[in-house]
């Protein structure tokens, strides 16, 4: 029996999305509100509507306790906000200032993702409210997203059908394509199932996509963390695949090489032993600048395998690209950061800091001669 029991309509246009706690109903809207109503009889809540988005919100979702609601706009922010008196406790601004389509809290409340249009996607610590770890995928906005019902994992789906499967440390694990004409959404089921043999858990994903198909996928959690361990980096980048490599290449500003690379068949184990001969005999790279700035690529991500298998200590990792720093500097904000990621954040007009999202007070940075000495002295201990 179906049997309709209420109809809302406070929302001034297109409602987007919403979402249920144990006690309270979200919804959002194109009308740049989210609306908070009892479940108990269907009454809005006396401080909703919840007002601070600029643009279109598109996404709302609750913590898994039901204090906290996430939201996220076209403006490019993600707001918390408090769901007992309606007070705004955290706006997390998108790096590259995209407009966000999508959020979601992990199981334990600890973490909250939000996917945006330009396909970048970001890890915040839901408690202290700060950027924790930042990726992108290739192509499309991200639209979809999962946790594990675990929170070890999460995965992302975006409008040109690619899935893709993220670690805790934000790290890509597998991506491939899942729909030809891009995924709506995905989710995983509570409850894991075993194989019978090993012993080894799986839990069973589901995607939607606009070609009309649903898909259920099997992913073996267990077998991604034996090989994605930190004392195993460097074999987890060696079983890298062609298009692995591809990702890494878009990331490191080397699009135009995607072809060539796909067309040599290089992969994670092929990419470590590429040498300045093999890319100009093999690979056919001209251009004396590209194939230098590869090898300083390779050699920076050797650099980082041998500090994450030696446990790189948090505070040498830029707060916003969570890789470690070469050229550390202290902005207006007290916190330090590799000097590239910070003059390309303030480049964005942000005027903010990534660590607090306060305004900063000055754009001036210094270089942080001391941290950079203790992360050289660092390396030279780790490499030998």
């Amino acid at each position: 029996m179906v049997k309709l029991i209420h109809t809302l309509a406070d929302h001034g246009d297109d409602v987007n999305c919403c979402a249920f706690s144990s006690s309270l109903l979200a919804t959002c809207s194109l009308d740049k509100t989210i609306r908070l109503y009892s479940l108990s009889d269907f009454t809005e809540l006396p401080h909703s509507p919840l007002k601070f988005h600029t643009y279109a919100v598109h996404c709302c979702c609750f913590s898994p306790s039901g204090h906290v609601l996430a939201s996220c706009s076209t403006d490019g922010t993600t707001v918390l906000w408090n769901t007992q008196n309606g007070e705004t406790l955290a706006v997390m601004e998108q790096p590259t200032g995209s407009p966000v389509r999508v959020c979601q809290f992990s199981p334990d409340s600890t973490c909250l993702v939000s996917g945006a249009a330009d396909g970048t996607v970001v890890l915040w610590n839901a408690q202290s409210y700060k950027l924790y770890r930042c990726g992108s995928v290739k192509d499309g906005s991200l639209v979809a997203c999962a946790f594990s019902p675990n929170g070890n994992f999460f995965v992302t789906g975006s409008s040109c059908g690619d899935i893709t499967v993220w670690d805790d440390k934000m790290r890509c694990l597998h991506s491939e394509k899942a729909h030809d004409l891009g995924i709506t959404c995905c989710d995983f089921s509570s409850q894991p199932v075993s194989d019978g043999e090993q012993g080894l858990q799986f839990f069973r994903l589901a995607s939607c996509g606009q070609d009309c198909q649903i898909k259920i996928w099997v992913v073996s959690f267990t077998h991604i963390l034996a090989r994605n361990t930190d004392d195993q980096v460097k074999q987890f980048i060696e079983d890298w695949s062609e298009d692995d490599v591809s990702m890494w290449l878009c990331a490191q500003g080397l699009n135009d090489l995607v072809d060539i690379f796909k067309i040599n068949n290089i992969d994670g184990r092929e990419l470590f032993n590429l040498t300045k001969e093999s890319l100009v005999d093999d690979l056919k790279i001209e251009s004396l600048g590209l194939r230098s700035k590869v090898l300083r690529k390779i050699e920076e991500l050797r650099t980082k395998v041998k500090a994450l298998s030696s446990g790189i200590p948090d505070e040498f990792l830029c707060p916003i690209t969570r890789e470690l720093m070469k050229d550390p500097v202290i902005a207006s904000d007290g916190y330090s950061y590799e000097k590239e990621a910070m003059e390309n954040w303030i480049s964005k007009k942000k005027r903010t800091s990534p660590m607090t999202n306060l305004i900063l007070p000055s754009m001036v940075l210094t270089p942080n001669r001391t941290l950079k000495m203790a992360i050289s002295r660092w390396l030279e201990t780790h490499q030998k």
